[in-house]
């Protein structure tokens, strides 16, 4: 899906790490969220609070999700997923650009 039809964008901007991380929250009429953003070069960590699915629309990054000893490498475009109540490490190599979805479980 290249683009949302009928939802609601809130203004502010969410940054992280010194604005090298940036996103922009999108609800759907469903209530269900997803955020828009970019993550320059760095090394990074993140907490989750529900189920998050990664979209990379474009970039190079490796993710470590957890429980996991090996580092999954995308180029281009790609997806993971990580659980609840975990945290996962990012190695941005290039500007990249994600779609992030909370589910609900």
């Amino acid at each position: 899906m290249s683009q949302f039809e009928q939802v609601t964008i809130l203004k502010k901007a969410n940054f992280y790490f010194d604005g090298k991380v940036t996103s922009r929250t999108v609800i759907f009429a469903d209530g269900t969220k997803k955020t828009l953003g970019v993550m320059l070069p760095g090394d990074y960590e993140f907490g989750t609070d529900s189920k998050e699915i990664m979209e990379i629309q474009a970039g190079e990054l490796s993710v470590l999700l957890p429980g996991q000893s090996e580092w999954l490498h995308i180029n281009g475009t790609g997806e993971f997923t990580v659980p609840a109540n975990s945290k996962f490490k990012l190695q941005i190599k290039t500007p990249t650009d994600y779609v992030c979805s909370y589910i609900a479980e």
